[in-house]
């Protein structure tokens, strides 16, 4: 909404000192003795005013607006209308501040120069167009000189104005970092805890079945299972916290042993590859994989699911995933967003995906997901 007024507010003032301009140089071609308003005596006046108006398009175009204004000085000047170029000045401020300085030399360089052949040509007084063409070429020269300066001093000062936000942009995103980061250390060392615990507790128990000659349970073998795995997983979670130049290791080549450690808790599963199988970026291999263990482990814990069916089409300039359950869930009924659907959402969004997450028509839940692949770098 600010962005938007601030866009009104530029252009009202363009405006304003377009007509402004223009009424300034029409009342001075007025004043002087220039020919009467009829045959070059009209073109004059139509050049006066239309230098002026066409100031206000000098933030969208500065360098038409450069030229526009230019010609009208030389095209006035040449019918014998002693009128400043005021016009071109404001030309040459804006064409400097947005950066056009080589442009402006050249353009006002050739106006130096031609300026005083218009004089000489025009109906004027010859004695009063040396006389012109020698004083106004002085202090033209004196003015463009003025406003370029001025326009580059401005352009100087904005540019230092953005470094500077763009600077603290950039250290608020560091510190956001940061503190990221310090909370996932945090949120590790607590989980590698409590996991570690129940890992060595599984492994006690499996051990004490064994040694009784107890048949030992499946339920536990997958605890005990699950719990080396998810050590692993946070080690090298944090080795990656540690050196942001490494990566977790999961990725596409990991999805056979997450159905296999889906089967052991129950849940019948099934991997399907469609397209020709190829290398995709790490992001994107490292996404699909945490898309489609975040969908399992919340088909296990929720949906009462007996069988999920996961299938990765590998697309000319898209990864699809997808992955159903034949869980309990309804047509219409809306998910609820818990923390690893928006998990889910997040990692797609960053790589300009999409991510589908709702009941199937014929029961059961599906996750559907699409990754460029080219785009990213």
């Amino acid at each position: 909404m600010r962005t938007g007024l601030s866009s009104v507010w530029a252009r009202v003032k363009n405006w304003v000192i377009a007509v402004g301009v223009a009424a300034v140089l029409l009342i001075s071609a007025l004043a002087g003795d220039h020919p009467a308003p009829d045959g070059l005596g009209l073109l004059g006046y139509a050049l006066v005013v239309a230098s002026g108006l066409a100031l206000a398009a000098s933030r969208r175009a500065p360098v038409a607006v450069l030229v526009a204004t230019g010609l009208c000085v030389v095209g006035y000047n040449a019918v014998g209308f002693g009128v400043p170029a005021i016009a071109y000045l404001f030309a040459v401020y804006a064409a400097v501040r947005a950066g056009h300085r080589l442009v402006t030399l050249g353009v006002s360089a050739a106006l130096l120069v031609v300026l005083p052949l218009a004089i000489m040509v025009s109906p004027a007084d010859g004695a009063l167009k040396e006389a012109l063409a020698q004083s106004r070429g002085v202090l033209e020269l004196a003015w463009l000189v003025a406003a370029a300066a001025a326009g580059e001093a401005l352009r100087q000062a904005e540019r230092r104005a953005d470094e500077a936000e763009r600077t603290r942009e950039e250290t608020a995103r560091l510190r956001a970092t940061q503190e990221r980061l310090h909370i996932a250390r945090e949120l590790h060392d607590s989980l590698t805890h409590q996991i570690s615990i129940i890992k060595v507790q599984a492994e006690v128990a499996v051990h004490l079945a064994r040694k009784r000659g107890e048949q030992v349970p499946e339920s536990l073998l997958a605890i005990q299972e699950a719990g080396r795995a998810a050590t692993r997983e946070l080690r090298a979670t944090l080795e990656t916290l540690r050196d942001l130049t490494k990566s977790p290791s999961h990725g596409l080549d990991h999805l056979p042993e997450l159905l296999a450690g889906a089967e052991k808790i129950g849940l019948a599963t099934t991997l399907t590859i469609e397209g020709d199988q190829r290398d995709v970026p790490e992001a994107v291999g490292r996404t699909a994989y945490r898309i489609v263990q975040e969908s399992l482990t919340n088909t296990a814990r929720h949906a009462s699911a007996a069988a999920a069916a996961v299938r990765i089409d590998y697309r000319p300039d898209a990864l699809s995933i997808r992955i159903d359950d034949d869980g309990t869930a309804r047509p219409g009924a809306a998910p609820v967003p818990g923390v690893g659907l928006l998990g889910m959402h997040e990692r797609v969004l960053a790589l300009g995906g999409r991510l589908r997450a709702e009941p199937r028509s014929g029961g059961g839940f599906t996750v559907q997901a699409e990754l460029p692949v080219v785009r990213i770098p």
